[in-house]
């Protein structure tokens, strides 16, 4: 049968909207088509039952009725047969009009007729369910607006998405969509991610906020610059990596087109011997009808567009089918701490004053001995008490010791602020037990004239979806392994806090390529997480390479899975949905050869008519066609088709020209 085929959409704005339009033109071809095929499966069954009660039988031997259902409504059957064999090719097609063809010589017409109905109504079927898949692609590509509203020297005007450029300053009105990735530069609004970011909830976005291309802005208006457009842009990733499922063939996918001759070769054979030893033509013909390998031939590669596009609405842009099928054979999972597990910024956790001291003088003495410090750790002390509005004075000498702390001067006061090396350095008496703070990255120590204040505790805070993340690796039986440069007690904690099984610490990026490429090297199946330069060549190196959105072009270049959200969680159900479409396709494998096996031997035996054997062969492959299709998924009802259309005229005037629009 068929198999599906993606719209094809060459890499460019206008291109894009060039495909949309051939794709309108596509599906009023598609229309005539069906109409065609519905009113040819009409004129078999009609024949069928004019055949069957012998309507108009001039001649003892042939039915010129049931010789024209044959001829025109198998037509199309014997057309794909005739291309196959100049191909080389040996498909379903030609083994069923080779039945039908024999039915016929044996002016068996009616059993003829009924295998070419069974044939023809299974190809509509087929083409349906695949037609839904390539609607799923189709909304991909026909959601985004094909005009824009920029705001440049002489006020707002509407341009088409190809004259758009980066820079520009981008309009959306309330309930529009966003054209582009940027960052918002005027207004204030809720924005519904889900398509992208896979968020349930609609993410408010004030200036400096980053938005995404295909996200809807539900309330407030907003003025965006563009930083990603067309095709560099999240939502332009996700239409090419659902394209790239029909051009990127996985093994299995080659698996499934060797297995499906193979069944054709298997049923001819079995046919031959069974007409040697049987000497029964109508157990012969049902040998040839009942094999059926559509089931593996068209619902391996609609499996895996169904899996692509599917993790693609999460936020989880696959590469090409060859990365999905290895995503589902994964057992060893190996992730980089920063920017990875942890947001990749240090925030103070905890305060621990000693006895008779208030957490506001400790935070106010490290702050404002901290001001001029560029450390992250004084930076993010500073920020703290910033945000808190704590008082603040800037210190008249600053002395830096490195790998130890600072020491500054404020009217005649010192303020130390560091490890407790520099405690002991200045004489200052501070408990053994005093820091015990739980899982800290770092520990400072703060002592104003010699007396000591008490700790603040500093860390890199972890993502909160990291810990669901780790547990639904675990529930797969994926072993987890932290890979990090960082030291071995910050390593340590961080896998604590989030159960990570295995952690190696203090590694440059060539030592992590190198431990990636021992796993491999063992049978493991290993999907690095990374975001860094430093984790391109371990995420080249391992089965399949996993870039965090948020990390650097070179990650995202490298890597074969990009997550747009950079949410952890979502590639753990990206997981989830590889293993699924990699269980469906082993189900349609089995399932085949099982029915063709019983099949085979019940018409080998004499106990399937050929009509029976192919309604057996109808039902089973749709069986197992419809099972991939539930990997598709589903349209998203919503109004943005209204917004699509929105003229210049309709947006409101008091936010076209509103200065803080």
């Amino acid at each position: 049968m068929n198999q599906p085929q993606l719209i094809e959409n060459p890499k460019s704005n206008s291109n894009q909207h060039d495909g949309i339009e051939s794709a309108m033109v596509e599906d009023s071809v598609e229309s005539v088509i069906n109409r065609l095929e519905v009113l040819r499966i009409g004129l078999v069954a009609l024949c069928a039952i004019a055949v069957w009660f012998r309507v108009w039988e001039p001649f003892p031997r042939i039915s010129l009725i049931g010789l024209a259902g044959v001829l025109i409504g198998g037509w199309p059957i014997f057309k794909e047969a005739i291309e196959n064999i100049a191909a080389h090719r040996m498909t379903m097609e030609l083994s069923m009009s080779i039945a039908i063809l024999a039915a016929a010589a044996i002016s068996e017409f009616f059993t003829a007729l009924i295998i070419t109905l069974f044939v023809l109504i299974a190809e509509v079927l087929e083409h349906l369910t695949v037609s839904r898949g390539r609607r799923a692609i189709r909304d991909l590509l026909d959601f985004l607006p094909r005009s824009v509203t920029i705001r440049g020297a002489d006020g707002a005007h509407q341009v088409s998405v190809e004259e758009l450029r980066v820079g520009d300053s981008v309009l959306v009105n309330p309930g529009g969509l966003v054209p582009v990735d940027g960052v918002v530069i005027t207004g204030h609004s809720f924005v519904d991610q889900s398509r992208i970011t896979g968020e349930s909830m609609p993410v408010e976005k004030l200036p400096d906020s980053i938005v995404f291309a295909g996200t809807i802005n539900q309330s407030g208006a907003l003025e965006i610059r563009a930083d990603r457009i067309g095709r560099d842009s999240s939502y332009g990733k996700i239409i090419e990596a659902v394209e790239s499922a029909e051009n990127s063939r996985a093994p299995v996918q080659r698996l499934a087109d060797q297995a499906a001759a193979y069944l054709v070769y298997f049923a001819m054979f079995s046919a031959v011997v069974t007409f040697i030893i049987t000497r029964d033509i109508r157990s012969t013909i049902s040998v040839i009808i009942v094999a059926g390998a559509c089931g593996i031939a068209a619902g391996t590669p609609l499996a895996i567009l169904g899996g692509i596009g599917r993790a693609a609405r999460l936020g989880a842009i696959i590469k090409g089918g060859l990365y999905l099928e290895t995503l589902g054979r994964v057992n060893t999972v190996v992730l980089d701490k920063t920017g990875t597990l942890t947001f990749g910024r240090m925030e103070v956790q905890s305060i621990t004053p000693f006895a008779g001291v208030s957490e506001v003088d400790v935070v106010e003495a490290a702050a404002s001995a901290e001001m001029r410090s560029e450390h992250p750790l004084g930076k993010a002390i500073v920020a703290y008490a910033s945000s808190r509005d704590y008082s603040l004075k800037e210190p008249d000498r600053f002395d830096y010791a490195p790998g130890k702390g600072i020491a500054s001067v404020s009217d005649g006061t010192t303020v130390i602020v560091g490890n407790r090396a520099l405690m002991t350095a200045h004489r200052i008496d501070v408990p053994d037990n005093f820091a015990a703070t739980a899982n800290p990255s770092s520990r400072l120590m703060v002592a104003r004239d010699g007396r000591f204040l008490g700790s603040i505790a500093i860390g890199d805070i972890v993502r909160p979806e990291s810990r669901r993340a780790i547990e639904s690796f675990g529930s797969m039986g994926i072993r987890s392994i932290l890979l990090t440069g960082d030291t071995g007690e910050v390593a340590k904690s961080v896998a604590d806090e989030l159960g990570i099984n295995q952690v190696e610490a203090e590694l440059l990026p060539e030592a992590k390529f190198a431990r990636i490429k021992q796993l491999v090297a063992s049978g493991r199946v290993v999907a690095m997480v990374g975001d860094g330069i430093n984790d391109a060549p371990a995420l080249a190196e391992a089965s399949v390479g996993v870039a965090m959105g948020s990390g650097t072009d070179v990650a995202r270049e490298t890597s074969d899975v990009v997550l747009l959200g950079n949410d952890l969680d979502k590639f753990a159900e990206t997981v989830r949905i590889a293993r699924w479409t990699r269980r469906v396709i082993w189900q349609n494998f089995a399932g085949t050869i099982a029915v063709d096996l019983v099949g085979i031997a019940m018409a080998a035996s004499g106990l399937l008519h050929p009509a029976l054997a192919a309604f057996i062969h109808v039902t089973s492959e749709m069986t197992f066609i419809l099972n991939s299709a539930r990997l598709l998924p589903r349209r998203e009802r919503t109004n943005e088709d209204v917004h699509l259309k929105r003229a210049p005229s309709e947006l409101k005037p008091e936010l076209l020209h509103r200065g803080d629009y």
